[in-house]
Formats: C-alpha cells, sequence, structure tokens
C-alpha cells in the first residue's frame, strides 16, 4: 500500500514537478512558523512578557494554532506520500509524528485551560502554575516537532539516500 501511495498521480506531481516540491515545503514551513510563533507567543505571555496583552486575547490565538495545524497536516502528508517508505523507516520521523500528537494533546488542554482560567488571571494579575507549566510543555514540544522535521529532512538523508 506504501509503494502505491508514492506512486499516485498527486506524489509522482510533487516529487517529479518542477514546482510540486518546493509548493509544499513552503505551505508546510508557513504552518510551521504559524504554530510554532504563536505558541510561543501565548507561553511568553503567560510567564510574564507582553504585559499590555491581556491574557483572554490568547485564547483568541488558540484558533491561529490550529490552522496551522491544518496546514502542516495537509503539506505534511503530501510531503509523505513521496516518499512513504522512507519515512515510516525513519526513526527521527517517527520521533516528529509522535511529538505532533504530544503537541496537538498539549495544545487542547491548553485551550482548555485558557477558556476556565484567563477571566481570573486577568483579575489577579497572576497565571497559575499549571498554565505556566502546560504553556511552557506545549512551547516545547511544537518547537520539538520543528527540530525533529529538520533533522529528518537532513540527517534522515543521510541514512536512505
Amino acid at each position: 500500500m506504501l509503494e502505491w501511495l508514492g506512486n499516485t498521480p498527486y506524489a509522482l506531481w510533487i516529487l517529479e514537478s518542477i514546482y510540486g516540491w518546493a509548493i509544499m515545503l513552503t505551505i508546510h514551513a508557513f504552518g510551521n512558523a504559524i504554530v510554532v510563533g504563536t505558541i510561543v507567543i501565548v507561553a511568553l505571555r503567560l510567564s510574564g512578557t507582553f504585559r499590555p496583552l491581556p491574557y483572554t486575547l490568547m485564547r483568541r490565538l488558540i484558533p491561529l494554532i490550529w490552522i496551522g495545524v491544518v496546514v502542516q497536516a495537509f503539506s505534511g502528508f503530501s510531503l509523505f506520500l513521496t516518499k512513504p517508505v522512507r519515512y515510516l523507516g525513519d526513526g527521527l520521523f517517527q520521533w516528529k509524528l509522535g511529538l505532533v500528537v504530544a503537541g496537538i494533546v498539549a495544545t487542547i488542554y491548553l485551550q482548555s485551560l485558557l477558556k476556565r482560567e484567563a477571566a481570573g488571571w486577568e483579575e489577579t494579575n497572576s497565571v497559575s502554575t499549571n498554565g505556566l507549566r502546560l504553556a511552557t510543555i506545549a512551547g516545547l514540544i511544537w518547537a520539538g516537532v520543528l527540530i525533529m522535521g529538520r533533522l529528518t529532512a537532513y540527517v534522515g538523508q543521510l541514512y536512505h539516500a
């Protein structure tokens, strides 16, 4: 089945056309930038930076993270289709996928915590330990996704040339 996926017209267009790979890689980079950039803003705000931004505003940034996740999923799957056997055999890629799942779970919890507690944080001008911890963990996980993606692209190539 994996070989069939790698030989679909869509996968071949991405891999063999002049623009396919570049387009998908660019879209994937923008998805990464949206997710990691936004989660870093949220984590920094919850840690006390960007004080003029209300904590309740962080709730409105979470949908932007989900848009980035969808962009990453679409473009990432498109890139995966070009070499599915290679990617699934790459330990770095497996780590990346595991971190993506962990990042999604952490973001769901962060979103839920922001819905419940952000208004209270506004009143006390203080973030709960759970809020700070969860924002830090989510930020580190998504940064790990970014790092594993880069390592998959470069280090993984050394083992599967």
